[in-house]
Parts: C-alpha cells; sequence; structure tokens
C-alpha cells in the first residue's frame, strides 16, 4: 500500500517517525510531508495511486490555507483515499478543542483517538468516522533494557518535563513532592530536571530504577477512557510504572500487570511506593507481566493493523 503520511518527521523521536517504521515494517510505501513546511498541492501531487492518507496533526500548525486543505481532502475523496488521523493528545476540555470549529483538518475522513468521549463526540456531532484507539509503543523499542545503576543510581524515577500543559498543574506538585519526600533517591529525567533520555537508552533508565511515577492530564481527576501514552512507553520499555486509577484501564492491564494509586492522595502513594521498594520479587513479576502484555496487545504494529483493519474490512 501507498501512504501519503503529513506529520512532525524532523523530531527523531517523534510518534509520526515510530508510526512511518511501523508501517514499512508492514511492508507498506510511505511518503512523509513535513506539516509545517509542505503543501496542499504537493501532498495533492502525489495522491494518484495512493491508497490511505494518514495525517497526524499538530494542533497549532496549518501547512497552508484553510480552503487549500479542504480541497486537498475533497480531491483525496473524489479519489476514494480514505483520508485518516491518529492522535495521542487530549483535545477536550482544552484550549485546544476550540481548533474543532475552526482548523479544516476536521474535514477529514476517520479519526482515531485515544479519547473514548471524543470520538463519541465527533460521531454524534460531525460527518467524522471516529474510532477510539488507545495508545501504544513502537515495538522496535519494546524490549527489556540492561540496568547501569553507576549512571542511573535512583529508586525512584520520573521522565517528563517539569512544565506541562497549564491547564494541568498537578504535573508540578507531583514532582515537587517526589523531590521532597525522595531527596537524593529520585530523579527526575526531563525539563526542569536533569537531561531527557530518549531512544534506546530509555529503556536501560527504566530497568536501572525500582519505580517510575507515571502521570496523565485527567480533567477534574475523574475524566475516562483518556490516558498519556507514556504509559505503554514505560510499561512496554521494561519500567515497573505505578500510574494513577483511570477509568478503562482495567480494559488494557489486569490488576497483577500494573500498579496505581489514586490521584492526588499522596498518602496512597506513598503507601504504594514504600511497599513495593521493599516487594523485590512482586515487583519484578508485575513489571514482567505488565511488559508482556503490551509487547503482545499494545504496541503501533497491533494499534496500525486496528486502523487497516477497520477501513478496509
Amino acid at each position: 500500500m501507498k501512504i501519503l503520511f503529513i506529520g512532525n518527521f524532523e523530531a527523531p523521536f517523534s510518534t509520526e517517525n515510530y508510526h512511518k517504521k511501523t508501517f514499512e515494517l508492514l511492508g507498506h510505501e510511505v511518503i512523509t510531508f513535513q506539516e509545517n513546511r509542505s503543501s496542499a498541492m504537493q501532498v495533492s501531487d502525489h495522491m494518484i495511486g495512493a491508497e490511505l492518507l494518514f495525517w497526524t496533526h499538530t494542533h497549532n500548525w496549518r501547512f497552508d490555507g484553510d480552503s487549500q486543505i479542504k480541497q486537498m481532502l475533497a480531491f483525496c475523496k473524489h479519489l476514494e483515499i480514505p483520508s485518516v488521523g491518529y492522535h495521542l493528545d487530549l483535545w477536550m476540555g482544552l484550549d485546544r478543542q476550540k481548533d474543532l470549529l475552526t482548523d479544516p483538518y476536521w474535514n477529514i475522513e476517520y479519526f482515531f483517538t485515544v479519547d473514548k468521549l471524543m470520538a463519541e463526540w465527533l460521531n454524534e456531532t460531525t460527518a467524522i468516522k471516529a474510532h477510539y484507539l488507545p495508545p501504544g509503543v513502537y515495538e522496535g523499542e519494546c524490549f527489556l533494557g540492561t540496568p547501569n545503576r553507576e549512571k542511573y543510581p535512583h529508586d525512584i524515577i520520573f521522565t517528563g518535563a517539569f512544565g506541562y500543559h497549564h491547564e494541568w498543574p498537578y504535573r508540578r506538585v507531583l514532582i515537587d513532592w517526589l523531590r521532597n519526600n525522595y531527596k537524593g533517591n529520585f530523579g527526575h529525567y526531563g525539563n526542569g530536571g536533569m537531561a531527557p533520555v530518549r531512544g534506546p537508552e530509555l529503556n536501560n533508565l527504566y530497568a536501572s530504577a525500582k519505580i517510575v511515577i507515571g502521570d496523565t492530564l485527567c480533567k477534574n481527576f475523574n475524566y475516562p477512557h483518556y490516558f498519556s501514552d507514556r504509559l505503554t512507553e514505560t510499561v512496554g520499555r521494561g519500567g515497573f510504572t505505578i500510574f494513577p486509577m483511570i477509568e478503562g484501564l482495567e480494559e488494557m492491564f489486569k490488576p497483577d500487570e500494573l500498579a496505581v494509586y489514586q490521584f492526588n492522595d499522596f498518602g496512597m502513594l506513598k503507601a504504594s511506593i514504600e511497599f513495593y521498594l521493599d516487594s523485590d520479587d512482586l515487583r519484578r513479576e508485575i513489571r514482567l507481566a505488565g511488559y508482556n502484555r503490551v509487547k503482545r496487545d499494545h504496541t503501533y504494529t497491533n494499534r496500525l493493523q486496528t486502523i487497516i483493519s477497520t477501513i478496509y474490512d
């Protein structure tokens, strides 16, 4: 299959690059267009012979004028080429939700989202065929790393930026709490802390730490069926994760595959951390069970195969 792929390919560890590699591993030809450097005409010029337009949209980017983008998507539909988006971010309830009313991207035919409520809203209020599809991890980086305690000496770590969406101040509160309670036994890797760790080396970081603390934007601490891809990224790379309870996680993991705590309940989080720090065997069992679950069911290979089968079967 010839796939035209619009997205951000300049960042080497972007989701788009992982999806591109996965499409190619599945035997497809992929022609990429850097979203902020291409035009609708350039994409349209490659449509003859294409079988799929795949567009991972950065919400504040428009690579051409509104009318040109609408014409491109109309031409795509005229040629009976499915136009498809798969997005790993939350839109509903954030500032970016206003884009749903103005951005020509939302003339796309199919949209796969990690937010189940957004899929339901799109199906009820637009002509888009929307589907809920949770995040995954790139299969090529789904492996158990090698511990290096000299390089990564912290028992408890957090990976990700200190500054996050202004709609989610909990991230800063969480990191400050971890830093204040665990001092030198806690390591923050990401903007606002130590240098971010990327690629296969991230697997080694996760193998070295006893506990990775998870986080996800969750409006009012009770927004269901949405969680950050940091969960599948961490567990699928072999990290033992204590993650916030989100309605819908039980559809992804069994109780013995993931440790959870209640949002904003730092007493529960502290008790969980101390329990698992002292439970080496149990921690290893959960880590391995979660890793095997992700490797079997929650890779980008699984996800992109689901997208293709949903459209063509």
